[in-house]
This record gives structure tokens, sequence and C-alpha cells, in this order.
């Protein structure tokens, strides 16, 4: 395993700690455990840093002006590549097993094959100046505040706003630009212009016949969501098209790490307070400061490796947290938080538990039907449940992005019991049909939808949620839907 390369300045040890904490944020998702997820990380961050700085030298030197990536993306496409280099050399089975089988599919395929073949984002952000390309990756992706990626990247922060509207105006250019120069089908030339003018406005309505095109189209798709800057999709545009296999769980990721750094109390470091002579107290301070920001950093990215739930069963939380949401081939907005609620391990009412284990003693002798149960016991049994049982299920529903036209969506379903396998239906009201669907199969009859687990995902641990998302299309409206139910049992909504 190469050793780690050591920073050359100040500024580069500050990013040298925020990339470590990108690389291993998604080496994690990439790999089936922490000590490889480190592995990975530590030979992926060597790599990276070292086409880092020969990109770097080559600029310095005044060989012109060479499309490349910002430091993070960079280094996050390193990843990628030591994780391609794993499964050709026969150590694929320390990966992910569903990367596994991304890595070996033609959406892998994209990103070393054909310049012109590769994702529009991707294309679109090389195309960038770098200075340009990293206000958009920091701000839309890794989630930091505009004040904090001002500093990094010495912007003024009163005008930092207006420069990121300039340069997310920019990066749609790009993509669009990229899009025209793609090899494309005449069917897909013929709705190009189309798709530039009704990604330009919120307002504008798509055509049915490109709503259809689109929903049957991956590349035409990924350039609809880089086009379209309203909606709140730039974010999951972005990191599809750079890191493609799991880039919305990346994506979520980051945004809780981002949280935490955010609310993390602004406490100063134990000595911070300790009397400096005026030659080194600079130098102190210097340190301290940035012991303190690579310490929080470690606490964000703890935080953000964390499972979802407070399960307990550490196994299949972690797999939970690690399953890809969603590649590059599928377009879409991605919400802030994709996951339901942190919930607690126990139920909220304290005698459930016991007063369910009487009710089993008392009917396991008795001959009685349940239905006469009631009636046949004293008034003073009348605690135990004589109604139905409640659900055993809790479902939490959110679109998270909409359009004139469609919308994206995700189901997150908590269930009392231990599931070896699933099956999450309910039905519209309002004639939504369902299109393309991650983490689950889906399957619409008439107004009733039904999601069926992925091979990856069937086990759901007692007190665990599973989650899936979909894009739909949409007609009369877009009201929740109803009747959900998990197995054939019903679901209570919150």
């Amino acid at each position: 395993m190469p050793d780690l390369p050591t920073p050359q300045d100040a500024t580069e040890a500050a990013l040298f700690s925020e990339g470590w904490d990108a690389v291993l944020s998604y080496a994690d998702l990439c790999t089936s455990g922490s000590l490889t997820a480190h592995q990975l990380a530590n030979e992926a961050f060597a790599l990276g840093m070292r086409e880092v700085r020969a990109a770097a030298s080559t600029h310095v030197r005044g060989a012109g002006r060479t499309a490349r990536l910002p430091t993070i993306p960079a280094l996050l496409t390193a990843v990628r590549d030591t994780a391609t280099a794993w499964e050709a050399g026969g150590q694929g089975h320390r990966l992910d097993p569903d990367l596994r089988l991304w890595l070996n599919s033609p959406s892998a395929a994209r990103f070393s094959g054909p310049p012109l073949q590769r994702p529009v984002a991707l294309r679109g952000l090389r195309d960038m100046q770098e200075a340009d390309a990293s206000l958009l990756w920091l701000a839309e992706v890794e989630a930091l505040p505009l004040p904090t990626v001002a500093r990094r990247l010495g912007l003024d922060p009163a005008t930092v706003t207006d420069e990121l509207d300039q340069v997310r105006t920019l990066f749609r250019d790009r993509c669009h630009r990229a899009h025209l120069d793609t090899p494309l089908d005449p069917e897909c030339r013929s709705y190009a212009r189309l798709l530039d003018a009704v990604t330009r406005s919120a307002a504008a309505d798509a055509p049915e016949d490109l709503s259809r095109h689109l929903a049957t189209c991956v590349r035409c798709a990924e350039a609809a969501a880089c086009l379209r800057l309203h909606g709140g999709g730039l974010p999951a545009a972005l990191t599809g098209g750079v890191v493609g296999w799991g880039g919305l769980a990346y994506l979520e990721r980051r945004r809780r790490a981002a949280e935490v750094r955010l609310g993390a109390p602004a406490a100063s470091p134990p000595d911070a307070g300790d009397p400096a002579d005026e030659a080194g107290g600079g130098r102190v301070l210097r340190r301290g400061l940035l012991a303190a920001a690579v310490l929080l950093s470690a606490l964000a990215l703890g935080v953000s490796l964390m499972p979802f739930d407070g399960s307990g069963d550490e196994t299949v939380a972690a797999h939970q947290n690690r399953r890809p949401v969603v590649g590059p081939d599928v377009p879409g907005a991605v919400p802030h938080t994709t996951h339901a609620p942190p919930r607690t391990a126990t139920p909220t009412v304290t005698p459930s538990a016991p007063a369910t284990s009487a009710t089993a003693k008392r009917k396991k002798p008795g001959p009685e039907p349940r239905e006469t149960s009631a009636t046949t016991h004293p008034p003073r049994h009348s605690t135990a449940p004589a109604t139905p049982e409640a659900a055993a299920c809790r479902v939490a529903y959110d679109v998270t992005d909409q359009w004139a036209d469609g919308f994206q969506a995700t189901v997150s379903v908590t269930t009392d019991r231990a599931l070896t396998g699933w099956q999450v239906a309910w039905s519209f009201r309002d004639g939504q049909r369902v299109g393309q669907m991650w983490d689950a199969t889906g399957r619409q009859d008439g107004s009733r939808v039904t999601a069926t687990a992925a091979d990856y995902n069937k086990a759901v641990a007692a007190h665990g949620t599973l989650s899936f998302g979909f894009i739909g299309s949409l007609r009369n409206g877009n009201r929740a839907p109803y009747d959900f139910t998990l197995d054939g049992a019903p679901c209570t909504a919150g």
C-alpha cells in the first residue's frame, strides 16, 4: 500500500484534509468493510494527488489550458479508477458486489471510452476554468456554505452568490455544447434545440413527445438534468456525471457531513487561550486552527459513515447505507435528505411490548376464538388489546423535485419486523405513471404500483428502514398516493 503524499505547504495541507475526507467517504461506499475502505482510499489518494500535481505542473509551465477537473472530483475519479484496477487485477472480491456489476457494464465503460461518449456533466465541468469548476463543485456537491467556499477560493464573500449564479449558467452552456458535440442519432438531434428551450425556464412545459423521448433516452435525459438549473437537480447531475456509481449516496453523505460541520459548537481548542508571544503567536494560531479543522472534518466524516437507523444491526445498517442509490444513467434531482428521519430503536409506547407478550401467553392455552376473547374475559382484563393490532410499518413519501410534466420521489418504509424480501405497493390519485426506479423493481397496473426489492437490499433488520426512489410523469396533478402496504399489510403514514 503506497504511503500518503506529504503536503508541500499550509494551503495544500488544508486541501489534503478536505480531499481525504471526500475520498474516504466514497471509498467506504465502494468496499465491503472499513479496513478495505482505508486501503482503497490510501491507494486512490496517492494516485489522485500525483495526477493533480502533474496537471498543475503542466499548466504552470505554460503548456496552455488543459481540460482537467478540480481537486476533489479528480480524487474521486482516482477512487473509481483504483477500484477498476482492483477488479481487473483479481481483487474485485474486496469491492461492493453492486459496484463490481457496474464496473463490468456499459455504464462504466463510458467513463473511459471515447471523450465524446462520456457523460455530459463530466465534459462540461472539465471544459470550465478550474476556479469556476471548483466553486460549482464545492457549493453544489460538497454543500459547503458560500462564505466558506469564498475563503477557500479567495473570493469576495459579498459577491460570491452572484459569481455562483454566473458559474451555473456557464456550466449549462458548456453542457449544452457538449451535448451538441455528442454523436447523436437523428431523433435525438431533432430534439436538441427544443430541449435547450424548455429547460431554460421553470414555467416552460415540455411537449408530450419530448417527455416520451426523455423517458427512454439516457443521453438526452442526462443532458436535460444538466441544462435544467432550476428544481434542485444540478448536484445530482454533477455527482452522477463525475463519480458514476453511487453518486447520490455520496451526495447524501456529503450533505450530512456539512450539516454536522454547521451544527458543531464553535469551541476553541483547549490551549487556544494560552498567551503567545508576538513572533510565534500567528504560527501557533495557524497550527491550532488547522488541527481544529482536521478534527472537525474527522467528526463530520464519522457521522456521515454512521448507519441511518438505530436498529443495532450494524452489518445490515452499514449495507443499507452503502447501497448504490443511482448511477449516471438515471437523471433527475436529488433531495437534501433521501432517508426517513432518525428513529429510536424501541417503540415509543413502552408498555406495548409487555402487553403483547402477556396477551400471547393468555391466548396460547385458551380454546376461544380471538373474536370472542374480549367478551369472555372478566373486565379486569380489559387492558389487553381488543382492537386490531397497529400497523407493523410506517411509510414516508417525499416528492424531492417536480417540473411541468414529471417529478422525482422517494419512498422510505420502516418495518417493525425483520425482512428477507419485500414488496411495497401504493395507489396514485391523479393518474401518475412511474418511469425509472432505483433500489427496487417497479410494476404498475392502472393506479396501483408495486415495488419489489432488488437483490442487494432484500434484507432489512427489525425497526430498520428500506428506501427506493423513482421518476414519474404527471398530467392532472400530483397529490400524494394512498393505501401503502408492505407485503400486503397496511402501513401508516409518518
